[in-house]
């Protein structure tokens, strides 16, 4: 459990193109490094992350500055970090972010070196309501060699350098210099700032060496998927529509979903939704505040009845989403959406945006999650499996999928947006995503086979390998299934399948709630998954791994329930081969004893 009192070093080199000399198939690759992002030259580039520790440590430990009458979480987070790594230079440990909630405080750290931050060498700190340390999590590294920390290059030279590679042009994001960890160990100083091509719908974060204005690394802001909106406890438009009246949650959404100074229309406080361009947006049926449009199943998706019918549904799901997470912790302070956070702290003028019907793909949904404090763009295509074809924006399981990805996004690493980039961390947000829209759909206490996209695919298949299930029969994915599966969506299957159980655990143990999506202060089970789910967010390392997420999920339950459903978690978890003893891709069905 003290693995970061000696760091590694990092033992790679990213040559980009064919001459990458990398094992894919090593299982510290995919829990480093990140999907390949292709180059207009031709050649690739992934996204590197340095090696992730992480402990947790129950009911918690002291840290250096325990014995101060007032706590500080910023001033407790630095001295403990401090005290646990040996970096190159121990105390430039820089708190960057940090909240509290209800039972846990949380704060985000970063490595600098002369004042500058690194992009990659991060670390958390959680404490109890006690101002105990209950987590650690650490990247922080010594590089083997540094680069001077002064430019010596022109941010132009270095945006040329990035639009040219990258296929699109830089937004006018904020520009920032920090040092970049190569996975051979080295420290490069770069230019890190956002290049975007709205045509194609990329959107990617660059990192531009300030002293050549060669190319570092890039990382995409896009998750794409293929997943499914109508009451938001409902899979898809074949159980209709419904008049769903005032469906705000006032404590979430005090503006209301549609008081943002636009009018009536599908524009608000949390999302807007349109399509062609942002003023392209779904207007009152009749007034005040109705949007009663149902979609024609005869028609195409662009008959004009039809595309007022996705915009709406994507807007309400949207806000619903955006409510229930907020009950659970995804609020102003923890990074969420939303143009004005009223006072209440955080980044913001970064409400969802959500193009229905887009132009630019087919057959698809995406969802590109920037840092706190720049919107998010979820964009929803047109599927042609059938005749007429489906919309996107009329599958629930596909919305709160892509959506999901801004929850674990944001939360996971303080904001930033840049800890879920390696493919291990990618098939978790996947796994995460399909997790929430098996949840959002139960009403009732069952927990039967669940599938996603059986919509828009028109197939009862839907769009995943195996049905979502309790059963290895029906579903047979452990976790060394891990050892052949490399594609994020095909990997997380197997993390949502691992979090399925641990539903139907803590559902067979506590009872359903069928409030749990207005009111997060129940015992049923299926509020305690979902207040696990959000926290252990916040306490799990940047770039994690699966048996991070598990760790994660089980102090979350210390954290606050005390660990009473810890043998139910650890039983689940177990279930699907990630017992105790798990490492390396190798099943273990062990439990704790006393379990």
């Amino acid at each position: 459990m003290h693995s970061l009192l000696k760091l590694l070093p990092v033992a790679l080199f990213l040559i980009p193109g064919p001459a990458h000399a990398v094992d894919r198939k090593h299982p510290t690759h995919r829990t480093t490094h990140g999907l390949p992002v292709q180059l207009r030259s031709g050649e690739s580039t992934e996204p590197y992350h340095p090696p992730t520790s992480f402990e947790t440590y129950g009911a918690g430990v002291s840290h250096p500055l325990s014995g101060r009458a007032a706590f500080n979480l910023q001033n407790a987070a630095v001295a403990y970090a401090t005290s646990k790594l040996t970096a190159s230079n121990g105390n430039a440990v820089v708190y960057t972010s940090g909240y509290s909630g209800d039972v846990v405080q949380n704060a985000y750290l970063v490595q600098t070196h002369d004042g500058v931050p690194f992009s990659n060498a991060v670390a958390n700190v959680a404490f109890n309501k006690n101002n105990s340390v209950i987590s650690f999590g650490s990247s922080f590294v010594t590089p083997n060699f540094i680069t001077a920390s002064v430019p010596t290059v022109t941010f132009a030279a270095a945006s040329a350098a990035a639009a040219a590679q990258l296929n699109g042009t830089y937004n006018n994001s904020p520009v920032s210099v920090e040092y970049y960890v190569t996975p051979n160990g080295s420290a490069a100083l770069v230019y890190t700032f956002e290049i975007q091509n709205i045509a194609l719908g990329t959107w990617y974060r660059a990192f531009i060496d300030a002293h050549s204005a060669q190319f570092v690394s890039a990382l995409s802001y896009v998750a794409h998927a293929t997943y499914t909106a109508i009451p938001v406890s409902q899979q898809d438009p074949t159980g209709g529509f419904a008049n769903i009246v005032d469906p705000e949650d006032y404590t979430a959404s005090p503006l209301g979903w549609q008081n943002s100074g636009s009018g009536s229309n599908s524009t608000g406080n949390n999302a807007i939704s349109w399509k062609g361009t942002s003023a392209g947006t779904t207007t009152q049926s009749s007034a005040p505040d109705v949007f009663a449009y149902e979609q024609n199943p005869a028609l195409a998706p662009s008959a004009p009845q039809n595309v007022d019918a996705a915009r709406v549904n994507a807007f309400y799901v949207a806000n619903t989403l955006h409510d229930i997470f907020y009950q659970y912790g995804f609020t102003e302070t923890t990074f969420n959406f939303q143009n004005s956070n009223q006072g209440r702290g955080g980044s913001q003028s970064d409400a969802l945006s959500i193009s229905v019907q887009d132009a630019s793909g087919i057959n698809d949904i995406s969802f590109a999650t920037p840092p706190d404090g720049t919107p998010a763009i979820l964009r929803s295509f047109v599927w042609n499996y059938t005749t007429p074809n489906r919309d996107g924006a009329l599958d629930n399981d596909l919305l709160i999928h892509e959506i999901t990805h801004g929850l674990t996004n944001r939360l996971t690493g303080g904001g930033t947006a840049r800890c879920l980039k390696t493919v291990e961390a990618l098939a978790l947000g996947e796994g995460w995503s399909d997790a929430m829209a098996n949840w959002a759909a139960k009403n009732s206490s069952a927990t039967p086979d669940f599938v996603i996209g059986k919509y828009v695919t028109n197939s009862t298949a839907g769009l995943r390998t195996y049905p979502y299930s309790t059963s290895l029969t029906t579903n047979p994915l452990l976790y060394s299934s891990l050892q052949t599966l490399t594609e994020p969506h095909g990997t997380g299957e197997l993390w949502a399948n691992a979090l399925y159980q641990v539903y139907a655990g803590l559902v067979a143990a506590h009872g359903w709630s069928p409030t749990a999506r207005t009111n997060p202060d129940g015992k049923e089970g299926n509020i305690v998954w979902m207040h696990l789910f959000v926290d252990a967010l916040g306490l799990q390392p940047c770039s994690p791994t699966f048996l991070n997420g598990r760790d994660a999920v089980i102090q979350a339950d210390v954290n606050r329930y005390a660990g009473a459903n810890a043998c139910t978690i650890w039983r689940a978890f177990a279930s699907r081969g990630l017992g105790v003893n798990a490492a390396n891709y190798v099943d273990d069905f062990t439990v704790p004893s006393g379990c």
